[in-house]
């Protein structure tokens, strides 16, 4: 059975991007257009990974996985931050709120493929 991660991201396009890359890597992937909708789709389905911006409307990236990791189901889900954001106090309080690793964007598929391979248990 296919692994689900949870893609949230404003931009329709990287969620695209991101999709593409997972779904050829065997993965199911759902989507979120920002964190308040990310977390109506965190209803107790089994999801073993989330990749999340950080700057998005409605909820932030960082508001959102610790919201998310409140919810008995998803407190120890592993999240990646996928983010134009490199600055320190964000890395810090996205580590604070249970962020596993932070991917700058633009970046290489490959690359988030790795780190996904490493945080998704077979």
């Amino acid at each position: 059975m296919a692994k689900t991660i949870l893609v949230v991201d404003d931009s329709a396009s990287v969620r695209q991007v991101v999709g593409i890359a997972l779904k050829g890597a065997g993965y199911d992937v759902i989507e979120g257009v920002d964190g308040k909708d990310a977390l109506t789709k965190c209803n107790g389905q089994k999801i073993h990974l989330v990749i999340s911006d950080v700057n998005m409307p409605n909820m932030d990236g960082i508001t959102f996985v610790t919201e998310l990791k409140k919810l008995p189901a998803y407190k120890f889900t592993p999240v990646i931050m996928l983010t134009t954001e490199s600055a320190e106090g964000k890395k810090t309080a996205g580590q604070a709120a249970g962020a596993k690793a932070w991917v700058v964007k633009p970046f290489q598929p490959a690359q988030m493929l790795a780190a996904v391979a490493k945080l998704v248990l077979p």
